[in-house]
């Protein structure tokens, strides 16, 4: 849901499903629906009204691509230093970054 409201596929103030139809058709507990909901209401991408529903906040969406760009940082130095504890090379690493980007 994240990735949607970052490319701009879910809307501002669009409506979201309700916790109960989406744990119903994503066949998961409501408990872990709206577990979810609340993280993505604490993390400012929807934003609840009580009788009313879920729907897409108003953001940032710079702002939600910058902390995005920062968890592939953070992803990528991880990979990085896996590979150096192991001797792989740059040229290879580059090589296995590049058929996951293709494939993906």
């Amino acid at each position: 849901m994240k990735n949607l409201v970052v490319r701009g596929e879910l809307k501002e103030g669009e409506s979201l499903p309700s916790i109960r139809n989406l744990a119903r058709e994503l066949q998961i507990s409501v408990i872990t629906t709206k577990r979810a909901y609340e993280e993505l209401e604490q993390e400012g991408y929807i934003e609840t009204v009580a009788g009313k529903g879920s729907f897409v906040a108003a953001q940032n969406k710079e702002l939600f691509r910058e902390k995005r760009i920062r968890t592939v940082e953070e992803k990528l130095i991880e990979a990085i230093d896996a590979a150096k504890s192991i001797d792989i090379s740059l040229d290879s690493l580059y090589t296995m970054l590049k058929i996951f980007y293709e494939e993906g």
